[in-house]
């Protein structure tokens, strides 16, 4: 199966939350309301208002998740229909995860006894069997579209291309951290939405795998001098107990 995808057009929305009804629909959450204002456990998905424009967040679907490379139990999976799905029998709360998604978009049930991490998964049931994501199926203006990335990829390009004075010339997450499933389009530059516009091309966990690859070597050579000083240290101390006439016998 190819990757698929999800071309966010914010310049489309109108704000109904209609997205997030068949969301909470689709996932068995509580009903949307109006005290609902970011991601949260009860929430995967959220439409809010800059300026006179709508625009939507939810999980990005990194091609190379950070979330995945982070998790010590691999409670995250990466598959080739472009979803990041991710089983909470497996969580052990560490919330890593949180930590280092640079959308902050995994949430925690911080009010349950034995909490978990909470997030989109693309609807990935529905995909699997041919179907759209449930946000994408109940959109009134298609400013939410679902299909293969490739092809959403040439829509978006083509809306810039023939309405330059539109959009902000860039589509977000076409290769934002390494490339994402969801794509976006905007009218207002996307710093100014919240949404972090300095992450390069580079896959976060390719560049994270460079560190961890030098830490070892850091490792080795700075205890190695750590033991030196703790030699040269405990050395002194040991030759300033000692009485001068066996110092004198350890200089000759």
């Amino acid at each position: 199966m190819k990757q698929k995808g999800l071309l966010i057009d914010f310049t489309k929305c109108i704000g109904c939350g209609a997205c997030m009804e068949a969301c909470a629909d689709q996932n068995s959450l509580p009903a949307p309301t109006p005290e609902m204002t970011d991601l949260s456990a009860d929430n995967y998905t959220i439409v809010k208002k800059h300026k006179e424009m709508f625009y939507r967040r939810q999980c990005m679907h990194c091609n190379d998740p950070v979330c995945a490379s982070v998790c010590p139990v691999a409670a995250f999976t990466k598959h080739k229909n472009g979803a990041v799905t991710y089983d909470a029998s497996k969580c052990m709360g560490c919330r890593y995860c949180m930590e280092a998604c640079p959308f902050k978009v995994p949430t925690y049930e911080w009010d349950k006894p034995i909490p978990v991490v909470r997030k989109c998964i693309l609807c990935f049931d529905r995909i699997e069997s041919g179907g759209r994501t449930a946000c994408a199926w109940v959109c009134p203006t298609g400013a939410t579209k679902f299909g293969e990335r490739d092809s959403l990829i040439e829509i978006a390009e083509y809306r810039i291309e023939n309405d330059p004075g539109k959009y902000v010339h860039h589509i977000y997450g076409l290769e934002d951290a390494g490339g994402t499933s969801v794509l976006m389009l905007s009218s207002i530059p996307f710093e100014e939405l919240g949404f972090p516009v300095s992450l390069g091309k580079k896959s976060l966990p390719e560049l994270t795998g460079r560190v961890l690859r030098i830490i070892p070597n850091i490792a080795v050579t700075g205890g190695l001098l750590l033991g030196g000083i703790w030699w040269i240290i405990n050395r002194r101390i040991e030759l300033e107990k000692r009485p001068d006439n066996e110092e004198e016998e350890d200089n000759d």
